[in-house]
C-alpha cells in the first residue's frame, strides 16, 4: 500500500464513520451494510498500515539502542521482528489481489472424485484433509454440510463452507481438477495409479442477495445421515436433500441434529448455487457478445501431486512447484494461492488489454 492509498483509505474512513452516524442511517438497511463493510475494509487497511509503521519505529529504536551501547543482544528480536513485518506486508500484498466483488465473502466448497473407486474416493478425503489443514491456519471457521462416504475407503462427494474474510477469494484459484500420482495401497500388485478430483466453489449467498424460489419447484427429502464419524457428522435421522426441479440443482445437509437446521443451510446451499449458476450464464452472455476465447472451464487440470516414483507438488497454470509434499498435504497452501492470484491478475490484465 502506497502512501496516496493509505491517505485515501484514511480519508474515506473518516467520510463513513460521520455516514454511520448519521440520522436514518440504518432505514436503508442495504446501503447500510454495503457502507459498513466498506468501513470495516478500510479500518483495517489503515489499522494494518499503522501497526506496520508501529512496528518499524520500535525496531529502528532498538537498533539504534543497541548501536550505541554496541549492545549485540537486541540481534534476534529485530531479526524475528523484521520477520513479522514481511510476512504482513506479504499479507497485504496477496489482500491487494482480491478485489473482486464477491471475493470477501464466505466460500461453499465441493469435492468430487473422478473415476477411479477406492483410489479416488481415498484422494477426495486427503484433499478434505488439505483444505481442513489450510482453513485451521488461517483461522478460518468450516462447517462440514455434507459429507457422502466411500464404499470402503474415502469420500464420494463432500460440501463445506469456509468462514472468513476472502475464503472465496482465496479459494476461487483452488477450482478444478486435482491429480494424484502413487502407489495405490489398495493394489495388491502395488502399481502405480493415477486418481482425479474436482473442487467448485461458490460465494455463499447473504441476505443482500435476491434470489426468488418457489416451493412449489423443490422436491425435499428426508433421510438417516451416512457419515463417515463423529470427524464428519453428526449421526442423526435428520439429513435434508432438496431438488431444485427446474435446474435439477441437488443441494444435501446432514450435519447438524435437527431437520430445520439440515433444512435451513441446504436452502441456503441452494440459493448460492442458483446465484452462482445466474451469474455464470450472465458472464457467459458477456463473453459472447464481446467475441472473447473462453478459457477451459472449471474441470481443467490444475495442479499435480506426485507421491511416486518421486515426491512433487505442482501448478500447472503458475508453474510453483513445491517438493515437501507432506507439508502441502498439512495445508500449506499458500504459495499456490497466491501465484495463481498473481497469474488470474495477469490473465485478466491481457483480456481487458485485449492480449
Amino acid at each position: 500500500m502506497s502512501i496516496f492509498e493509505v491517505a485515501h483509505a484514511r480519508t474515506e474512513l473518516e467520510r463513513l464513520r460521520k455516514e454511520a452516524n448519521t440520522q436514518g442511517f440504518w432505514d436503508d438497511q442495504e446501503r447500510a451494510r454495503k457502507t459498513m463493510a466498506l468501513l470495516s475494509r478500510y479500518e483495517d487497511e489503515v489499522s494494518r498500515f499503522d501497526r506496520i509503521t508501529n512496528h518499524l519505529d520500535e525496531l529502528d529504536e532498538m537498533n539504534r539502542l543497541g548501536l550505541d551501547e554496541d549492545d549485540t543482544s537486541f540481534e534476534a528480536e529485530i531479526a524475528a521482528g523484521l520477520e513479522a513485518v514481511d510476512r504482513e506486508i506479504h499479507e497485504i500484498e496477496t489482500t491487494s489481489l482480491l478485489q473482486g466483488e464477491f471475493d470477501a465473502k464466505n466460500a461453499i466448497v465441493s469435492l468430487h472424485p473422478g473415476a477411479g473407486g477406492l483410489e479416488s474416493q481415498d484422494w477426495a478425503e486427503m484433499l478434505l484433509r488439505l483444505y481442513l489443514r489450510w482453513a485451521e491456519r488461517r483461522g478460518f471457521d468450516v462447517d462440514l454440510n455434507d459429507v457422502q462416504p466411500g464404499e470402503g475407503a474415502g469420500i464420494k462427494s463432500v460440501t463445506f463452507t469456509v468462514k472468513g474474510h476472502n475464503a472465496y477469494g482465496l479459494l476461487f484459484v483452488e477450482r478444478g481438477v486435482h491429480r494424484l500420482v502413487r502407489i495405490s495401497p489398495f493394489d495388491f500388485s502395488k502399481r502405480r495409479h493415477t486418481s482425479f478430483v474436482s473442487l467448485d466453489v461458490i460465494p455463499e449467498a447473504d441476505e443482500e442477495v435476491e434470489i426468488e424460489i418457489d416451493p412449489k419447484d423443490l422436491r425435499i427429502d428426508t433421510y438417516h445421515s451416512s457419515g463417515a464419524g463423529g470427524q464428519h457428522v453428526n449421526v442423526t435421522d435428520s439429513a435434508v436433500r432438496i431438488t431444485h426441479l427446474p435446474t435439477g440443482i441437488v443441494v444435501q445437509c446432514q450435519n447438524e441434529r435437527s431437520q430445520m437446521s439440515n433444512r435451513t443451510i441446504a436452502m441456503k446451499i441452494l440459493k448460492s448455487r442458483l446465484f452462482d449458476r445466474y451469474r455464470r450464464e450472465k458472464e457467459q452472455e458477456m463473453q459472447a457478445m464481446r467475441g472473447d476465447r473462453k478459457d477451459i472451464g472449471w474441470g481443467s487440470q490444475i495442479r499435480s501431486y506426485v507421491f511416486h516414483p518421486y515426491q512433487l507438488v505442482k501448478d500447472h497454470r503458475t508453474g510453483v512447484e513445491k517438493g515437501n509434499i507432506q507439508a502441502v498435504m498439512d495445508g500449506d497452501i499458500d504459495t499456490f494461492i497466491e501465484e495463481a492470484l498473481r497469474w488470474k491478475k495477469m490473465q485478466e490484465s491481457q483480456t481487458a488489454g485485449g492480449g
